[in-house]
């Protein structure tokens, strides 16, 4: 795992697996979270997890990871699981073979081109053939020879209207490209269009890590990002996919793995990165923020109202990129997994390998129930599916509870709204803070039900009176 040593903790300098650049020391945030024996999935225990033949228990591991996180030597093994790129109820053998064909060149002839979905656009997956990342990079090594190098672009290297900037790109008439070395495929020139973007922020990405020191691992990011953004043509590549894909380059050795864990992840995220102001993205999930303040503190929603803030715009950067920038990167890292545990759902690795979009696939039986994540399980038994109501979107809730005084108090305009919530950088608890989102989703969701049940009784009474 990227080279990452195992060492016995309980009051370890966890800085040691994620080590800081000398000169930049005093510019990132202090790490608060302390792996803590008893209560910190350790590699001990992870591994007493698994059945003989490769069971996991996932249920004892959610509720060790709700309790204190993952030590650092394990995060990449547990997060391809939260993140559903595993079944647990999969065997040794079972996961081997999943993990071969993602990575495994020999397994080309069983490679064919994603597709995506009228409604969700995820990448799609049958019984008989797996989408193959090497057969991916492959198609994009054909396109751009750089890509797999070891070194990445931050230049451009075609012009909007398909003009090859660089000679050595065409190679091949086969790939979209005019005998007179213009690109006809509007596939591919989009494509090239973001490359040098990609470049251009993976230098700018973590860049106070050690890690990425090296080219080697920058242009490892570079690669997964630019390929990511071949297969999903319809998002691409957007700026602060960088920041999510980034721990997964650092916490898996190998490309496949951390590609797989990234594009997981997105299927969460990725219509958080949609551009066009007429589809589905952090808009809404901002506008489930807004009913939520106004349910639990109407006055702070008002007082927000008044100052043109109505629309919460302010969050839209917490919740863009999950709070890579309120946190330092152990204490994102650590807020994630414990999103992520909250809110796990037992039926997340067939969900995504069946591609349904209904909600009908949620649906746990009482023994699955148990293997829900906290936030989880409350949305399961209240019959609450809507995406837009993500525990990311309670936890800046709870933030803005947090500062609901200083708020009310001191904010004279959006600019004060913005630098009293600039003060929370390095200094929010991830474990307190998820644990105030929670207690803000069981407000929330019960004086829901008070006003459902009222309305109730208003239509019985309008009813009784017609």
């Amino acid at each position: 795992m990227s080279g990452i040593l195992f060492h016995k903790y309980g009051g370890e300098d966890l800085d040691s697996y994620y080590p800081i650049r000398p000169e930049c020391q005093a510019d990132v945030p202090k790490v608060r979270f302390k792996a803590r024996a008893g209560k910190t999935l350790s590699a001990r225990r992870w591994h007493a997890a698994f059945s003989e033949d490769g069971h996991l228990d996932i249920a004892k591991v959610l509720r060790r990871i709700q309790r204190g996180g993952i030590h650092p030597s394990i995060k990449g093994l547990v997060w391809e699981f939260l993140l559903g790129c595993y079944d647990p109820n999969s065997t040794f053998e079972e996961r081997n073979q999943i993990r071969q064909q993602r990575s495994d060149s020999k397994f080309l002839l069983c490679y064919f081109f994603s597709f995506f979905t009228e409604h969700r656009g995820l990448i799609s997956y049958t019984n008989h053939f797996r989408q193959q990342y090497a057969a991916w990079k492959t198609e994009c090594q054909n396109i751009v020879p750089i890509i797999g190098s070891g070194k990445f672009i931050t230049a451009a290297i075609v012009t909007d209207d398909g003009q090859s900037l660089q000679d050595s790109n065409r190679d091949s008439l086969d790939q979209g490209w005019h005998v007179d070395g213009t690109i006809s495929d509007k596939k591919v020139l989009q494509w090239m269009l973001g490359l040098h973007q990609i470049g251009l922020d993976v230098v700018r990405t973590d860049r106070s890590l050690v890690f990425y020191e090296s080219e080697t691992n920058q242009a490892k990011l570079w690669d997964v990002l630019a390929i990511y953004s071949w297969v999903d043509n319809d998002i691409g590549y957007v700026q602060g996919m960088n920041d999510i894909c980034s721990p997964m380059i650092v916490l898996l050795e190998n490309e496949a793995d951390a590609f797989w864990c990234f594009e997981h992840t997105m299927r969460r995220l990725r219509e958080n990165f949609r551009t066009n102001t007429g589809m589905i993205g952090v808009q809404s999930q901002l506008s489930t923020l807004s009913q939520i303040i106004r349910t639990i503190d109407p006055k702070l929603h008002q007082h927000l109202e008044d100052l043109d803030g109505g629309e919460y715009l302010f969050a839209f950067r917490m919740l863009m990129v999950l709070f890579r920038r309120e946190f330092s990167f152990v204490d994102a890292l650590y807020l994630w997994e414990l999103m992520w545990a909250m809110e796990y759902n037992p039926n997340i690795f067939s969900l995504y390998e069946s591609n349904s979009s209904t909600s009908d696939g949620r649906q746990v039986n009482d023994k699955q129930l148990k293997q829900c994540g906290k936030f989880e399980r409350k949305n399961v038994k209240t019959g609450q599916p809507d995406k837009t109501s993500a525990l990311s979107v309670f936890l800046v809730a709870s933030v803005l509870e947090t500062k609901n005084k200083k708020l009310l108090r001191e904010a004279k305009g959006l600019d004060d709204v913005v630098k009293i919530l600039a003060d929370i950088t390095g200094n929010l608890d991830a474990k307190k803070a998820c644990n105030e989102a929670l207690k803000i989703q069981k407000k929330y969701l019960s004086k829901r039900l008070d006003l459902l049940r009222f309305l109730c009784v208003l239509m019985d009474i309008r009813s009784l009176l017609l």
